[in-house]
C-alpha cells in the first residue's frame, strides 16, 4: 500500500465479486481503486452493475471473491467476522437504501445505535445524536417512532445514524433515491459537509442531482 492509500483510508485492488447462485455474475472485473479523502465519490452505472453490492464490500459485510479491501492502511477483507464488525463500529458509517430504521425505538435510539456497537454510548454521545438531529431538521422528531415521521425526514435520521460516531468512511446506499428536491438537497449537504472534514465518502447512486455535485465519479 501507498502513503496515498493509507491516507483515502479506502482502498480496493482487482476487486471480484459474485452471488454464490449458480451462474451469478462476475462485477468489478478486477476493480482498483484508491477513494479520496474530503471528497464525495459517487458511484453510478446501469442497474445490476453492483452499484450497491460495491457498498457492502466496502463496509466489510460482503467478502470479494478475489482481491483485496484496504481500510486504513490494512488489509481488512481477510479479518475474522469478529474484527471485521469491530473496524465497521470503529471507522465506518452506512446509510442504508430506504434508511432501514428500527421501529421499535425512537428516532433518537435509532441514531444512538452505533454507539452501543462500538461500546461506547456516553452523554457525549447523546449530545452529538441531537446536534445531528439539529442539523439535519429532525431534532423536532426525536421522541417519535420511525413510522410516525414522513420518509424523508426518515433518511436525513439515517444520516445522522451514520455520522454519530465520527467515522472516517461514510458509505451511502442511494440516499436520495426516493426523495423530493429539497430533502435531496439536505441530505446531500450533510454528506458534503462530512467529506469537508476529512472523510471518505461514497455514495451509490444513479441520480443526475448527486451525480453533478459529486468531487469525484466512479463508473462501473
Amino acid at each position: 500500500m501507498t502513503a496515498d492509500d493509507v491516507a483515502a483510508q479506502l482502498a480496493v485492488r482487482d476487486l471480484t465479486f459474485a452471488y454464490r447462485r449458480r451462474g451469478a455474475e462476475e462485477l468489478f472485473g478486477g476493480l482498483t481503486h484508491t477513494f479520496t479523502p474530503g471528497a464525495v465519490t459517487a458511484v453510478t452505472g446501469p442497474s445490476g452493475r453492483g452499484k450497491s453490492t460495491l457498498l457492502y464490500v466496502l463496509g466489510l459485510m460482503l467478502r470479494p471473491v478475489r482481491g483485496e479491501v484496504h481500510v486504513a492502511g490494512r488489509r481488512a477483507d481477510t479479518l475474522s467476522d469478529a474484527r471485521r464488525s469491530a473496524v465497521r463500529s470503529e471507522r465506518i458509517g452506512f446509510v442504508f437504501q430506504d434508511a432501514v430504521l428500527d421501529p421499535t425505538r425512537t428516532v433518537l435510539e435509532g441514531v444512538l445505535e452505533p454507539t452501543l456497537y462500538a461500546g461506547r454510548p456516553t452523554p457525549e454521545g447523546r449530545g452529538r445524536a441531537l446536534a445531528l438531529l439539529d442539523r439535519l431538521g429532525v431534532e423536532a422528531r426525536a421522541d417519535h417512532r420511525p413510522g410516525e415521521i414522513s420518509g424523508g425526514q426518515a433518511q436525513r435520521v439515517a444520516v445522522a445514524r451514520a455520522l454519530v460516531n465520527d467515522p472516517a468512511i461514510v458509505l451511502a446506499d442511494e440516499p436520495t433515491g426516493n426523495l423530493d428536491h429539497d430533502n435531496a438537497t439536505i441530505v446531500l449537504d450533510a454528506l458534503r459537509e462530512a467529506a469537508s472534514t476529512g472523510r471518505t465518502v461514497v455514495v451509490a447512486t444513479h441520480d443526475p442531482f448527486v451525480l453533478a455535485r459529486a468531487d469525484e465519479v466512479l463508473a462501473l
